[in-house]
């Protein structure tokens, strides 16, 4: 095992650091700096057809400073706490700041919007695990996978355990850190019939390991996902409503982030740009983040700026309500921050749930994606096209699975057209979603 993690030690460590170089960034003439700082460490076992393949212990450290003149921005990091790569990284900012043209929304946040305390959300949950237990619950996992009849092969099985401590520092006077964990636990494995071999796999992500589903359960979802897609065909080609799987349908709201992104709005390059007030959804769709719920994957008292975090609503009865901002985007659009600096955190929606088996009955006849591959969206124009897997359904019920096709739309269309969201939602991520079903998207099959 990697040595022993001590948090709190770790958090002492990294805050002297950050007061020491905004000490030192302030001495060499910076009218205002921040420094962010963090150490993680973590164990990874990797295991294949019952052997194991990887044991990797890691532990990474940096710090990155950027320091103001006027209006003058630097910015340089280091992987090295020590205090003469500080020093070098502090003077390296301030060099990089003597040659950077004027940036009038270049600044700290407001010292008004710091978060005033930072309280403990119950993100850190240490796990105490040697590398023979971690290798252990890898290999039951994939074991109770190969196990299932009409598995033949493995990819294999993967267990990660991690603990880290973040520090943030301005010369506001603000000081917040935060220490956290994830643990996670995946599984992939092949199928083969006289169609050719088929790959598919489960995994389980949390941040306390109490809360981990059993490895044995995992090694048999990913068998069972595997299995049901011998036997794929294309599908035709044609205009059908497609349900996406919650994992597909959280793609679709990290879409919709991107394109709310203080970024993308102030360089023109989102096709929501002063869109504000106008409907995106139906009117019973609305879309939120709780930074602050306890235990959740990414939650956060304060964003990368050290602004004080809070509820937001982003969309509202189906019309866009809010952008996602920080300091910098918002002084170029001439708004003010959302205190999403480093992004959203926690997005919920809300709306009326239906069942998994009352969406196919909705849909009738299209297809449900399990599977989406390549690139292909533009954040400019909203337009959408994927390379997709899944099953086709007919008559509301699941016929059979279904390859090697493309779907295609236009995001702000297929937000119009979305009828009805699952409640079979999916918690690994910081996006908790269920199914979508959304209307009329272009099939390029058979």
């Amino acid at each position: 095992m990697a040595q022993a993690f001590d948090a709190n030690a770790q958090q002492s460590v990294l805050a002297a650091r950050a007061q020491e170089a905004l000490a030192l960034a302030k001495h060499l003439g910076a009218d205002a700096a921040e420094v962010g700082a963090s150490v993680d460490q973590g164990v990874g076992v990797s295991v294949r057809l019952g052997e194991v393949e990887t044991v990797e212990l890691s532990r990474d450290q940096g710090i990155a400073v950027t320091v103001y003149v006027g209006q003058h921005k630097g910015s340089a990091s280091s992987t090295d706490a020590g205090s003469d790569s500080i020093r070098a990284t502090v003077e390296k900012a301030m060099a990089i700041a003597r040659y950077t043209g004027e940036d009038p929304a270049a600044g700290l946040a407001d010292a008004e919007l710091m978060a005033r305390d930072v309280p403990d959300l119950d993100v850190h949950h240490p796990w105490a695990l040697s590398t023979e237990e971690a290798t252990e619950l890898a290999l039951s996992c994939e074991r109770a996978g190969r196990e299932v009849s009409g598995i033949t092969h493995s990819d294999g099985a993967s267990l990660s355990t991690g603990e880290g401590v973040r520090v943030y520092a301005n010369s506001h006077g603000f000081w917040g850190t935060q220490k956290g964990s994830r643990h996670s636990l995946s599984c992939m494995l092949i199928a083969e019939d006289d169609n050719g071999m088929q790959r598919d796999y489960d995994y389980t992500s949390v941040r306390n390991p109490s809360e981990l589903r059993d490895p044995a359960d995992v090694g048999r979802e990913a068998a069972r996902r595997t299995l049901r897609r011998l036997g794929a065909k294309r599908p035709a080609t044609g205009t059908f409503p497609v349900l996406f799987d919650p994992s597909m349908a959280s793609g679709l709201v990290g879409h919709l982030m991107g394109a709310l992104a203080g970024g993308a709005l102030y360089r023109q390059a989102s096709f929501l740009c002063d869109r504000l007030g106008t409907p995106l959804f139906p009117e019973w769709f609305s879309l939120e983040e709780r930074p602050m719920e306890m235990g959740a994957m990414a939650s956060s008292p304060f964003d990368g700026e050290g602004v004080k975090t809070r509820d937001n609503r982003f969309i509202e009865q189906g019309k866009l309500a809010s952008y996602m901002l920080s300091s910098y985007s918002a002084r170029r659009l001439g708004m003010q921050t959302t205190g999403n600096a480093g992004g959203a955190r926690n997005l919920r929606l809300r709306a009326p749930l239906s069942s998994f088996e009352t969406l196919l009955q909705e849909m009738g006849r299209g297809i449900w994606v399990t599977e989406l591959m390549g690139q292909g969206v533009n954040s400019v124009t909203g337009d959408y096209s994927r390379g997709a897997a899944g099953f086709w359904v007919e008559n509301g019920e699941v016929q059979y699975p279904i390859e090697e096709f493309t779907i295609a739309g236009n995001l702000e269309q297929m937000f119009a057209d979305l009828r009805a969201v699952g409640n079979d939602t999916d918690t690994r991520g910081s996006i908790h979603t269920g199914s979508w079903l959304i209307d009329n998207m272009t099939v390029a099959g058979s």
